[in-house]
């Protein structure tokens, strides 16, 4: 009991109030604290990397579902153009071949009159006896009928190249020029229309000098629906570029969203990268104020244990 107790005083003279055994386990303590300190930053550091790797895929995923979108809503809108196309195609060959059939039907009409008048002729041939007046009248009529045929094969050709031209014209037209697509068209349909209709009425006009006045409200008839039709596609063509203008209103749109929500993504990453830049020289910084704080402890330790 004497022996420690002069112990303890020497050691308390020696030492002062801090025993060697209470500075190292406060040494260990303050060692322990700053190294869990320095734990929790890196793990600080590994989650908040691991947040903004997980943003930065989210929003990836977000742009390709929008890309995907946009390019689904332009393949549907290519196959509704090619679509209609395809009907405006047939529905012109179908007209074409209609009105050829009711030419034709005309043609033919025409011809059994003149068969008829010709068998007419030849029966009054046989029961009369001037046979010069009848080889004239009959030089004559075929004349006239061989001039009759040839003008309406000429006015037919003439027909048929021009509705030829006309649409080759208009394909060229609509090859080339994809921009202004619904002007051309508009353009090369009233240009055959307009073709057409003066066609028809030459046409017309040679045929009324022949025919009753009962043909004449057919034709009338025709020419209303004709022109109702006209007005009926003309009417559907707006409405159909009204579409389209608003629905490339609308990629314009989603384009520029898509635009504004690249930069903001790239602003972000941006300032996430200096933040980074940053923090890794504050860390170098801070390591090397806690080397030269180690070094300086540890000069001081040693100090102490050579005094010791």
């Amino acid at each position: 009991y004497l022996a420690r107790k002069f112990f303890y005083l020497w050691a308390k003279i020696t030492f002062g109030q801090v025993l060697p055994s209470k500075a190292r386990c406060l040494y260990d303590q303050k060692i322990l604290q700053k190294t869990f300190g320095e734990w929790k930053e890196q793990w600080t550091v590994c989650r908040e990397r691991k947040l903004s790797l997980r943003a930065d895929n989210h929003c990836r995923h977000l742009l390709l579902n929008l890309i995907f979108k946009a390019w689904r809503t332009y393949v549907c809108q290519q196959q509704g153009k090619r679509n209609k196309y395809y009907v405006a195609e047939s529905h012109a060959k179908r007209q074409t071949l209609l009105r050829t059939w009711q030419h034709w039907l005309v043609y033919v009409d025409v011809q059994r009159t003149k068969h008829g008048m010709q068998s007419v002729a030849l029966a009054f041939r046989k029961r009369s006896c001037l046979r010069i007046s009848w080889a004239v009248w009959r030089r004559q009529h075929y004349q006239k009928s061989s001039g009759h045929k040839m003008s309406i094969l000429a006015l037919q050709h003439w027909a048929q190249s021009l509705q030829f031209r006309a649409w080759l014209q208009w394909r060229e037209l609509y090859l080339h020029t994809q921009n202004e697509k619904q002007k051309d068209t508009r353009a090369v349909t009233h240009h055959q229309h307009w073709e057409l209709r003066r066609c028809m009425g030459a046409w017309l006009g040679y045929l009324n000098l022949h025919r009753a006045e009962t043909r004449q409200n057919e034709l009338a008839q025709e020419f209303h629906r004709s022109r109702r039709l006209r007005r009926c596609f003309s009417d559907w063509q707006l409405a159909w570029e009204r579409r389209r203008r608003m629905r490339a209103h609308g990629r314009d749109l989603e384009k520029q969203a898509a635009r504004i929500a690249l930069w903001r993504a790239f602003a972000h990453w941006k300032h996430y990268v200096v933040l980074c830049v940053e923090e890794a020289q504050q860390r170098e910084l801070a390591e090397k104020h806690y080397k030269c704080h180690l070094l300086v402890l540890q000069k001081y330790w040693n100090r102490w244990k050579s005094r010791l």
